[in-house]
């Protein structure tokens, strides 16, 4: 059974004390990369990224059999702005379809051979609207994050996070402005696809959030006002698998402000993590410069759900194989020059 939090002080202080990788195994799965029969660099950054999963794992000839992705689903109440193209039911839906397997990250989850889990919470008490008030009560923070901690498996030897939640890239941009400064319509896109006059209106609404709360905390606290249950949940899994060394690709906008939040808690809190993309939703480059993240995909995707770090898994899966499964060129026989 995973920790039960009884604070945020208490989660607060697990991130003050992050395990770091094992760097006598990633000098190790360096060396070995090093000997591969091939030419030094030819794999580019799968060499970088199988020597990064390599000092987490805590292995030099790593694998990647258990991949875990989780889905966590949230309602909000600053939907009632009418920030969204889609109507809030449409996240419940979004779940059943997600139980049945119709989605395109059931689709992905099977073809890469992850574990997938959906979390559905608390749909019929959506989040405060956060023009009006904070979006969550601490109590209710605490219940978010401990539900992503709690979710991780772990035994998992990768974990992905996404979301469904109608009207989430509004938290999304009004956090990443409380955290690292902009005005709401440098961060704030077209998120489903609302048209101009939508556009305008959901910059308003991450304006009048970042006057009411903007620099009132810490990134916890700007989580807690600004953000949304998924958005908590997706932190605490990706918190709980840095203390379990688990590696992580992140996914698009949405679960990069999220882990954003435990950035600005502290600034090593995202090292177990790797970008798996780069999204169409216009303020996610800027997100990963701000994090430090290099994406490894770039395909205009824009569906969150987990989808493009999903497909990401594919990536890794490639640099690892390579990586622990190549011969050196002693073991070929081949002369390295």
């Amino acid at each position: 059974m995973s920790h039960i939090f009884q604070s945020l002080d208490e989660f607060r202080g697990v991130l003050s004390s992050l395990p770091a990788a094992h760097d006598n195994v990633r000098q190790d799965a360096t060396d070995r990369n090093q000997q591969l029969t091939k030419p030094p660099g030819a794999l580019g950054r799968l060499e970088d990224v199988a020597i990064w999963f390599a000092a987490w794992q805590g292995n030099a000839k790593p694998h990647l059999r258990f991949p875990q992705v989780l889905i966590f689903a949230g309602n909000h109440g600053v939907t009632a702005q009418g920030v969204s193209a889609f109507p809030a039911e449409v996240t419940e839906q979004m779940v059943l379809n997600f139980q049945h397997g119709g989605a395109a990250i059931n689709q992905l989850c099977k073809i890469f051979g992850a574990q997938m889990s959906v979390h559905a919470l608390s749909l019929d008490a959506p989040t405060a609207d956060f023009t009006q008030t904070a979006a969550m009560t601490e109590a209710e923070l605490l219940e978010a994050l401990q539900a992503g901690w709690s979710a991780v498996n772990k035994n998992a030897d990768l974990l992905v996070t996404g979301e469904m939640g109608i009207g989430n890239t509004t938290p999304a941009s009004a956090l990443c402005a409380a955290l690292f400064g902009g005005d709401a319509a440098t961060w704030t896109g077209r998120g489903t696809g609302v048209d101009d006059a939508g556009l305008e209106n959901k910059t308003r609404v991450v304006a009048e959030g970042l006057a009411l709360h903007g620099d009132q905390g810490d990134g916890l606290e700007m989580l807690r006002r600004l953000g949304g249950r998924e958005l908590a949940a997706m932190a605490g899994a990706i918190a709980r698998a840095r203390v379990e060394r688990i590696p992580v690709l992140l996914d698009g906008f949405i679960c990069c402000a999220a882990a954003a939040s435990l950035q600005a808690v502290n600034p090593s809190a995202l090292d177990h993590t790797v970008a798996g993309h780069v999204s169409a939703e216009g303020a996610h480059p800027m997100l990963l410069d701000r994090l430090g993240k290099e994406p490894l995909l770039s395909l205009g995707l824009r569906l969150g759900e987990g989808s493009g770090a999903a497909l990401a898994i594919g990536v890794l899966q490639g640099a690892i194989a390579c990586h622990s499964g190549m011969a050196t060129f002693a073991e070929a026989g081949v002369s390295d020059g």
